[in-house]
């Protein structure tokens, strides 16, 4: 760990570290299926474009023309063979079909079963997520009991920081737990 000078430079970084885990997560949920149809979902998929693995969104257009549907319009029409083929084996369960120019992709309603699957991993995310916010707090905690120990700060210094670094965690998780609940809503409500 860097060597801070003053409790706001720890407060600082440990903010930005912070602004850094939620922006993860808000990736990282937007990544999790619900029963509605979302360009987002088709982040992770790499087509092999001539030999080298390209994100889905850099050989096409991608479109939501309806809930249920996810339209892929290749830049290059040599490309809809790998493009399907790409999306038919990532583990999203999918089934594109083409006609030549354009690959659609129907969205199928989730099951119960699957739903609940999501909702366990969304779970897991947020959670991962929680413990990287405290893994930032204890090493912000840390930094200023150095800064104590160095003579640096005073007591009342160190109590104070303390408290401030806790209610920033606690405000950080307290929008990690809205985003789950948001989600985990969006993914069991059934259309």
């Amino acid at each position: 760990m860097s060597t801070f000078t003053s409790v706001k430079d720890v407060e600082n970084h440990a903010r930005t570290r912070m602004q850094k885990v939620m922006g993860d997560l808000t990736h990282a949920i937007s990544t999790i299926r619900t029963g509605r149809a979302s360009i987002s979902l088709l982040d992770a998929i790499r087509v092999d474009y001539y030999g080298t693995p390209t994100p889905l969104n850099q050989v096409g257009t991608l479109h939501v023309p309806e809930p249920g549907m996810i339209t892929v319009q290749p830049w290059d029409t040599s490309q809809i063979g790998p493009i399907e083929k790409a999306i038919r084996n990532s583990d999203l369960g999918l089934n594109p079909m083409n006609d030549g120019k354009l690959v659609r992709i129907p969205i199928p309603p989730l099951n119960q079963e699957r739903r609940k699957e999501l909702v366990k991993h969304l779970h897991t995310v947020a959670e991962d997520h929680r413990v990287a916010l405290r893994n930032i707090r204890r090493d912000a905690n840390e930094a200023v009991k150095k800064l104590l120990k160095d003579k640096a700060i005073s007591e009342d210094d160190d109590r104070r920081a303390h408290d401030e670094i806790q209610k920033m965690t606690d405000a950080e998780i307290r929008k990690i737990d809205d985003a789950s609940k948001a989600k985990e809503k969006e993914i069991l409500e059934i259309k």
